[in-house]
């Protein structure tokens, strides 16, 4: 489990095929490897992606995840290459401060920024999300956006917006996102079940 709050932006070092369907990322990062377990699980991005080797390079430490096809199919994941910035979440532990929301690591599909609005104070971003998405997310509701935890500002049919402040902008791949960008997108939980227990009812 995440809370949706970015602790490092990663970059994609290297992509290699592996067998049918699988794919290893090789990612640089900002933790010390060796308080990185093997069978760690990291979201990048959204994605919770498990880990299957770690090291240094030089001063910059390193550490591999696989993604199946069916990860690299409903995530950005499929579309990653060398340079990619990714927004790095380690998994919680007993203890650790609360300060998103509960987050799975387990995208539901893939939003696309409409439009960016850069305020004084903040951005305002729009995406349009697939449509069967559209329904669990509410005003004052939370999402999660390429793994933070964000809460929705409006929201009109397919299309909600958020507002971004400027520390999230500078700790997070959101400083650099322009219309047509696609990101993960992973639905509130509390939302999930909600609609789930109103379909059972009826």
């Amino acid at each position: 489990m995440f809370t949706g709050i970015v602790t490092d932006v990663g970059e994609l070092l290297s992509v290699e095929e592996r067998a049918e369907g699988l794919r290893r990322f090789t990612i640089g990062c900002k933790y010390d490897p060796d308080t990185i377990a093997i069978g760690a699980s990291i979201a990048c991005s959204g994605p919770c992606l498990t880990v299957v080797e770690r090291g240094m390079r030089g001063n910059r430490a390193w550490f591999s995840v696989d993604a199946a096809a069916e990860t690299l199919a409903v995530t950005t994941a499929g579309h990653w290459k060398a340079g990619t910035r990714l927004n790095l979440e380690r998994a919680l532990k007993m203890g650790d401060e609360l300060g998103g929301h509960m987050v799975s690591g387990h995208v539901d599909g893939v939003a696309e920024l409409v439009t960016r609005e850069d305020l004084p104070d903040m951005a305002k971003l729009t995406f349009r999300v697939p449509t069967a998405l559209a329904r669990f997310i509410a005003p004052k509701g939370s999402v999660a956006l390429d793994g933070v935890s964000l809460t929705v500002n409006t929201v009109e049919g397919d299309r909600f917006s958020v507002l971004i402040i400027p520390h999230t902008l500078a700790v997070t791949t959101f400083g650099a996102l322009r219309a047509g960008d696609r990101i993960n997108l992973e639905i509130d939980q509390m939302a999930r079940y909600a609609i789930r227990w109103l379909e059972t009812r009826e």
